[in-house]
C-alpha cells in the first residue's frame, strides 16, 4: 500500500539553449541586490559562462562578488570563507555556477549568513536545525547531484574527515538555469560519474521494503532506462546535445523527491556508505557509488527480493527463466556490465583504493554515527553489516581478518 506523502518542488527551471540569458531578470525577480557567485575551477571562466553571468547581473544593476575555487567533495573551510566574504559584502542572494559541489557550498554559505550567531557545521553534525537560509539559485554545468532542485547539500569537514549531509526545504533553489551545451566540455569520467549519481538517487528510492506506487515505479524505471541509454551515447559522442539534455533533466527529476512519492522515504545506504569513502579517500562521488553498490546489492537483495526482480526485468531487461534469486543476481551482474561499459568501477580495487581493516572499521563507525544507529529500508544495516559490505567491495573478508 502507498504511504501518504507531501511533494514540494518550488524551484523554477529555465531549460535549454541560451537559458543563461535570463539570469539577471530571474535574480531581480527574487529580490536580489547583492549576489555572491559561487563557482569551482577555471572552466566557468574558460567557457565564458562566468562573464555572461556577471554581465546579466550588471544589466539589472545587481551588485556581485565571487567565491571561486570550490572543489569536488566541497570543504567546510571554503564555506567559512564564503560566510566571511558574504558578511563583508552584505550578500543577500547566492548564485552557484557549476555542479553539485558549487551548489552545496552556496547552500551552506546561505545557511551561515542567515544565522551568523551559529556555526554552520552544527547543521551537518545534526546538533541543531536551521531556522533561516538566504535564497539560493544555480546555473548548472554538471548533470549529477540534482542539488539544483533538491533540499539537500553535502559538505566535508577536512579537519575530521567527515562528509555529512543536511536536508532542509529552506535551501531549495529559487531557480535553476540549465543549458545542456555547458556540459559538453566535461571529461568522460565526470560525465559517467554524474550519470551514476543520477541513477543512484532514483535507485535509493526504488529499493525499499516500504509502500510503493505503480506510477512512481514507472517514472523511476523510465528515468533509469533513459539515463543508461544516453550515458552510453555520450561515451561515443560527448557533443550530442539531445543526450546531454536528457541526462541533465533526469538529474533534477531524480533528486527532487518525485521518484520517492508513496514509499517509505528510501534506503540511501549506498550513499551513506560512499560518503565515508569520500570523506576518507576523497574519491569522485559517482565512481564511489558504482564501486560500493554491487556489494551492497548482493548483501541486501534477499530481503528485498521482489524489488530486485522487478528491477532486473523492467530496467536491466533480464528475460531468463529461473528462481527469483537467479533473476535478481542477473540484474546485479547486468548493472556491473553497464558500469564497465561507461568506464565506471564495480569494486574498490577498480576505484583505486584498498582500505585497511582499521579504515573499514572506522568508516563503519562513522557511518553508524552519521545515521544515528541502524538504518536502511531494503535491509536495516548494523555496524557489522557495514563492515561486511565495505570488505566485500574489497575482496575476501578472510584476508582482512574480519570473519
Amino acid at each position: 500500500m502507498a504511504y501518504n506523502f507531501e511533494f514540494y518542488a518550488p524551484t523554477k527551471v529555465i531549460f535549454g539553449k541560451d537559458a543563461e540569458d535570463q539570469i539577471g531578470k530571474q535574480a531581480k525577480a527574487c529580490g536580489a541586490s547583492s549576489v555572491m557567485i559561487v563557482y569551482g575551477g577555471g572552466s566557468a571562466k574558460r567557457s565564458g559562462l562566468l562573464e555572461k553571468v556577471e554581465a546579466a547581473l550588471g544589466a539589472e544593476d545587481i551588485a556581485f562578488c565571487a567565491l571561486g575555487g570550490v572543489i569536488p567533495n566541497p570543504r567546510l573551510d571554503k564555506v567559512y570563507e564564503g560566510i566571511r566574504i558574504g558578511r563583508e559584502r552584505r550578500v543577500d542572494f547566492l548564485l552557484a555556477v557549476g555542479g553539485g559541489s558549487a551548489i552545496d557550498t552556496a547552500k551552506a554559505v546561505a545557511y551561515g549568513l542567515a544565522e551568523p550567531e551559529h556555526d554552520v557545521w552544527e547543521l551537518f553534525a545534526h546538533t541543531r536545525t536551521a531556522k533561516k537560509c538566504l535564497p539560493v539559485a544555480s546555473v548548472l554545468t554538471i548533470a549529477a547531484a540534482g542539488s539544483e532542485t533538491s533540499k539537500g547539500c553535502v559538505i566535508t569537514n577536512e579537519r575530521t574527515g567527515e562528509k555529512r549531509a543536511y536536508d532542509d526545504n529552506l535551501a531549495r533553489p529559487r531557480f535553476a538555469v540549465m543549458n545542456p551545451d555547458y556540459t559538453k566540455t566535461l571529461p568522460a569520467h565526470q560525465t559517467a560519474s554524474g550519470c551514476v549519481d543520477i541513477m543512484m538517487h532514483t535507485m535509493e528510492r526504488y529499493f525499499t521494503n516500504g509502500g510503493n506506487m505503480e506510477i512512481t515505479d514507472a517514472l523511476a524505471e523510465g528515468l533509469l532506462c533513459t539515463v543508461m541509454k544516453n550515458a552510453v551515447t555520450l561515451c561515443h559522442d560527448p557533443e550530442d546535445y539531445d543526450a546531454r539534455a536528457e541526462v541533465m533533466w533526469a538529474g533534477s527529476l531524480a533528486h527532487n523527491d518525485l521518484t520517492g512519492c508513496g514509499n517509505d522515504g528510501g534506503d540511501f545506504m549506498s550513499h551513506k556508505l560512499e560518503h565515508e569513502l569520500g570523506g576518507m579517500f576523497d574519491v569522485t562521488h559517482g565512481a564511489g557509488l558504482a564501486a560500493i553498490w554491487p556489494s551492497w546489492a548482493r548483501y541486501v537483495y534477499k530481503e528485498c527480493l521482489p524489488r530486485f526482480v522487478r528491477y532486473a526485468r523492467n530496467v536491466m531487461g533480464i528475460a531468463i527463466e529461473g528462481t527469483d534469486e537467479e533473476i535478481a543476481e542477473a540484474g546485479i551482474q547486468a548493472m556491473e556490465g553497464f558500469y564497465h561499459s561507461i568506464g565506471m568501477p564495480t569494486d574498490l580495487a577498480e576505484l583505486g583504493i584498498r582500505p585497511t581493516s582499521r579504515q573499514i572499521r572506522e568508516m563503519a563507525d562513522r557511518c553508524m554515527a552519521a545515521c544515528g544507529g541502524h538504518t536502511g529500508s531494503a535491509k536495516r544495516l548494523t555496524r557489522e553489516d557495514m563492515i561486511r559490505i565495505y570488505t566485500d567491495a574489497c575482496g575476501s573478508r578472510a584476508a582482512y581478518g574480519l570473519l
